[in-house]
C-alpha cells in the first residue's frame, strides 16, 4: 500500500490504554482537508516527542498510509515520526465561526440507529451522532481500579522504547488508569419513535477532566464532574463524534464530544452565524 503526505484536522484522543507493541496507545481521529474522514492508531501519544505532539482542532501534516490489519475504510497507519504541526489549534471564537465548516462536513446523523445503518450498508465506522437530549451520565467503578501485572509489563516497556522516544521517556509518568467508567444513556429520534441508547465515554478530555476534579475535590469529586458533562455540556449543541471497535464490529464508543454553543436565532439585525 503507498503512503502518501496529508494534512489532517484533528478531532479526537481516546485515553491511552496499555498496549503490547507500542507501550501505551490512543486513538487519534481527524478530517482530512479533502473532507476524508481518518483513524488514526496506534497513537503512543505521551510518549512522543513535544514538537510532534498536537492538541484537539489542529491542523498536523504527516505520512499516512491505508491500514493492512484493519479492513475500515477510515484507517490509517500514522508515521509518527513524520508528524508536523505548524499552526496553532483553531480558536473557538466567534461562536465556533472557523470550527463549523469541517463540523458540518462530518457524515452526522440525527440517531445512533441511522449512524448503525449506515455501518451495514456503507461500512461507515467514524460518524457524529447529535442525541436529542441526554438523559443521564451513568458513572460505575471498573472491576480493577489498578493495571494488571501484564498491563503494567506493556506500559513499562516505555524504558525500552527507541529513538523516537528517548527526548521524552525519562519525563514520562506512568499511565494511571481511569478507575471508573462513564456512559451517556441519551435519547434520539428515528422513523419508529424515540429510542434511547447508551455508550461508553473515551475521550482524554472526559479523563483529564476526571483526574483534574479528583486531584482538586479528592472523594467529592463527582458533583463538579457531573456539574461539566451531565449539566453543562448539553446546554451546548453537544454531539458524539462515534467510531467502533475494531475487534468488535458493531460495538461504537463515544470518541469525541463535540459541543459548540447552541446556534442563535437569525433576526433582522443578525447575519449569517458562519
Amino acid at each position: 500500500m503507498e503512503s502518501k503526505v496529508e494534512r489532517i484536522l484533528i478531532l479526537c484522543k481516546t485515553y491511552p490504554s496499555p498496549s503490547a507493541k507500542h507501550a501505551e496507545t490512543s486513538c487519534v481521529a481527524g478530517i482530512t482537508e479533502a473532507g476524508q474522514m481518518r483513524r488514526l492508531y496506534p497513537v503512543p501519544f505521551r510518549l512522543i516527542q513535544d514538537q510532534r505532539q498536537f492538541k484537539k482542532w489542529q491542523w498536523i501534516t504527516a505520512r499516512t498510509e491505508k491500514a493492512r490489519d484493519d479492513a475500515r475504510p477510515e484507517s490509517y497507519k500514522l508515521y509518527v515520526d513524520t508528524i508536523e504541526c505548524k499552526d496553532d489549534p483553531i480558536p473557538p471564537d466567534h461562536e465556533w465561526r472557523a470550527r463549523r465548516p469541517w463540523i458540518e462536513r462530518l457524515p452526522a446523523f440525527d440517531s445512533f440507529d441511522a449512524a448503525e445503518e449506515a455501518r451495514q450498508n456503507r461500512g461507515v465506522t467514524l460518524a457524529v451522532v447529535r442525541p436529542k437530549r441526554i438523559e443521564a451520565l451513568e458513572i460505575k467503578a471498573v472491576a480493577s481500579p489498578e493495571w494488571s501485572d501484564e498491563e503494567r509489563a506493556k506500559l513499562l516497556k516505555l524504558q525500552n522504547q527507541g529513538n523516537l522516544f528517548e527526548e521524552t521517556a525519562k519525563d514520562v509518568r506512568l499511565l494511571k488508569k481511569l478507575p471508573f467508567d462513564f456512559h451517556y444513556r441519551y435519547t434520539c429520534d428515528t422513523a419508529s419513535g424515540s429510542v434511547e441508547r447508551k455508550h461508553k465515554i473515551v475521550d482524554w478530555e472526559a479523563g483529564a477532566l476526571f483526574w483534574n476534579v479528583h486531584r482538586k475535590h479528592k472523594q467529592f469529586w463527582e458533583a463538579p464532574f457531573r456539574a461539566k458533562l451531565e449539566q453543562g455540556l448539553p446546554g451546548y449543541d453537544l454531539m458524539f463524534l462515534m467510531g467502533t471497535i475494531h475487534r468488535f464490529p458493531d460495538q461504537w464508543l463515544i470518541v469525541s464530544l463535540i459541543y459548540p454553543p447552541k446556534p442563535q436565532p437569525e433576526d433582522g439585525r443578525q447575519g449569517s452565524l458562519l
